[in-house]
């Protein structure tokens, strides 16, 4: 919906140009992870899952839609993580704004996670990440958590020492949250 998507955005894009790239990176991410074949594809949607464009990729796609639950981020995060966490022995969280992220990325966390590893961390160029695997949930790494900020990575570091757990990280990748990032992207969808 303009204006609530990839706000950075909006100064360079407007809310209409910023929410047509994030609808074209999010068909482009579900048609990844969903060729991947690796485990079951939840879309988890806001503001709900009734949003026809939703609905037209569950009709093209093998995905189950959900309703984020929570006032912030971490908190839907943290709420699809332990209900999908009740079906399965592990869950990747990834948003779709990261255009490298591939299935060999999807593939090499998922066997991390049943290799034993407790999380799998994908870190972002600009501090954050791109995903988030878990077999276990806590809320310690998501509240309180500055979403958007270049702190987020380490935080998480942080958190996950804390908790005593175990984790591999990925390569580091890019995602396109800010008007630089744009550009990026844009150089390299002309080469």
């Amino acid at each position: 919906m303009p204006g609530y998507v990839k706000t950075r955005l909006i100064p360079a894009l407007g809310a209409e140009g910023a929410a047509s790239l994030y609808t074209g990176l999010l068909k482009q991410t579900v048609e990844s992870v969903v060729a991947a074949d690796l485990a079951p594809v939840q879309l988890w949607c806001a503001p709900d899952s009734a949003n026809a464009f939703f609905q037209r990729l569950a009709s093209q796609y093998d995905l189950l839609l959900c309703d984020q639950s929570g006032t912030g981020l971490g908190e839907r995060m943290h709420h699809a993580a332990g209900l999908a966490l009740k079906a399965s022995d592990a869950v990747l969280l990834m948003g779709a704004d990261c255009p490298l992220l591939s299935g060999v990325h999807l593939a090499q966390a998922l066997q991390w996670l049943m290799d034993g590893e407790d999380a799998v961390l994908g870190p972002a160029e600009d501090g954050g990440y791109v995903l988030l695997g878990l077999r276990q949930n806590s809320a310690a790494l998501f509240e309180g958590m500055p979403w958007g900020s270049d702190q987020v990575l380490e935080l998480t570091r942080r958190r996950l020492a804390g908790l005593g757990w175990r984790w591999q990280e990925l390569e580091p990748l890019w995602d396109l949250d800010r008007p630089v990032d744009f550009e990026r992207w844009r150089r390299q969808q002309h080469q």
